[in-house]
């Protein structure tokens, strides 16, 4: 790289980019603002530009003003490592300069290449076990063997698991997330008992608190499958010791924080997934982390799959449940103007979604309405409901202009509302 490179501009571009239709209505209820995308274009006095995204409301690290301001005028390398540029930022310089080197980006992390191939996963937020299925329908034809999904008290986790199962080969393997919601060893050992008897079971992760130490290590010795937990949610010191968990889940927090949160975990041999949301941009640099990562061993998630649009040229290239590592300079990825263009979105930069009635509903006609997915979730967190019982599933009601509908969410709103159909 000639030493008077020198960076001459960075913008800004906000993309709303469309979920796929079947992925629309359920992210909707949580995760909707991941469609708001921030695209970071560094341009150099050579010529050379470099992409970078931040899920505006999701990734570790925004890009602040300031430090637009400190990289301007500088040279991209000085600033390679610095978590602090925030997620776009620094994604786009590692991007520029790996470009102007002519080298992918992998060899810009002082690293030997340990893969050539990267094991990728599918994700789904929460869904009925029939939307899930027809999920993991289209993630066989798009190359992917193994498929992430949210379990909830509120959706019969043993039919998705039966319905996933009744479309996909043997070898097609499940992670499930409860992000906590069994609450306690004692209800998660039943479920993870239960659970251990599908082929397709894989990996379970957060089943209950982290905090809780002891239950944890009880849920391990109980399960015949790897319990993952999220990397610093319980000190990484305390989880070695105790041996809480069989992996990690190592998210996106920088390059330097992820390739050190990775080098922790090698080094007690414990294997881990990259989780880093985004459309191709993030894929590709979750490639580069994953090629260079000795012990990235289960399959990362990126959400790839969520998005209609990856916003690249030429797609990246996922086969056998592995995702190819590129090999061109930078990212090796071609960003697609004319998609920036498309989606491009004015402030202010978020999603309205209309009101909609979620109904919880048991077999024997016990209901609980709330107002929104946080509503929900905090009651389920808070124990006040059964913990994934069999045949549960959850109605989404939108407003249907009814004076009734509108009474009960208005209700809703003030407290979660029981009731009984039966």
């Amino acid at each position: 790289m000639s030493g008077k490179l020198r960076i001459t501009e960075v913008e800004r571009i906000v993309v709303d980019v469309p979920f796929t239709p079947r992925c629309q209505p359920w992210n909707a209820l949580l995760v909707g603002q991941w469609r708001v995308v921030e695209v970071i274009r560094v341009t150099t006095d050579a010529g050379i530009a470099g992409y970078g995204e931040t899920v505006l409301y999701y990734t570790w690290g925004r890009v602040s003003d300031e430090a637009i301001e400190r990289v301007r005028g500088g040279n991209p390398a000085d600033f390679l490592g610095d978590d602090s540029l925030g997620a776009g930022l620094q994604m786009a310089l590692y991007d520029v300069v790996g470009k102007a080197l002519e080298v992918p980006v992998y060899k810009l992390l002082n690293l030997p290449r340990v893969r050539e191939w990267c094991p990728i996963a599918w994700w789904n937020t929460k869904m009925p076990p029939e939307v899930l299925a027809e999920e993991a329908k289209e993630a066989l034809a798009q190359g992917y063997t193994a498929h992430k999904f949210k379990a909830r008290p509120w959706f019969d986790v043993y039919a998705q698991v039966e319905a996933i199962g009744e479309v996909t080969p043997p070898h097609y393997s499940l992670d499930m997330d409860w992000n906590s919601m069994l609450l306690n060893a004692g209800n998660a050992a039943r479920v993870l008992a239960e659970l251990d008897r599908y082929e397709r079971a894989a990996i379970y992760e957060s089943p209950i608190m982290h905090r809780d130490v002891e239950g944890n290590r009880r849920l391990r010795e109980k399960t015949t499958r790897p319990i993952a937990v999220h990397f610093g949610d319980l000190s990484f010191s305390t989880a070695i010791r105790e041996e809480v968990c069989d992996g990690f889940v190592v998210s996106w927090e920088g390059v330097s924080g992820l390739l050190r949160q990775g080098a922790l975990a090698g080094a007690f041999e414990k294997p881990f997934w990259l989780q880093m949301v985004g459309t191709g941009l993030t894929t590709a640099l979750a490639a580069h982390l994953g090629a260079v990562l000795p012990f990235a061993q289960w399959p990362a998630v990126t959400c790839l799959n969520n998005y209609a649009d990856d916003l690249l040229v030429e797609p990246l290239t996922i086969g056998g449940g592995y995702l190819k590592v590129p090999e061109g300079p930078g990212l090796g990825v071609e960003v697609d103007e004319s998609a920036l263009v498309r989606h491009a979105m004015q402030p202010p930069y978020r999603i309205e979604y209309p009101k909609a009635l979620l109904s919880v509903v048991w077999p024997h006609g016990r209901v609980m309405h709330y107002a929104s997915m946080e509503q929900c979730w905090a009651d389920f967190l808070s124990g006040n409901q059964p913990v994934q019982a069999h045949g549960v599933t959850l109605e989404v009601r939108p407003d249907d202009g009814s004076g009734a509908w509108a009474e009960l969410y208005a209700r809703t709103e003030r407290n979660p509302v029981r009731d009984q159909r039966q």
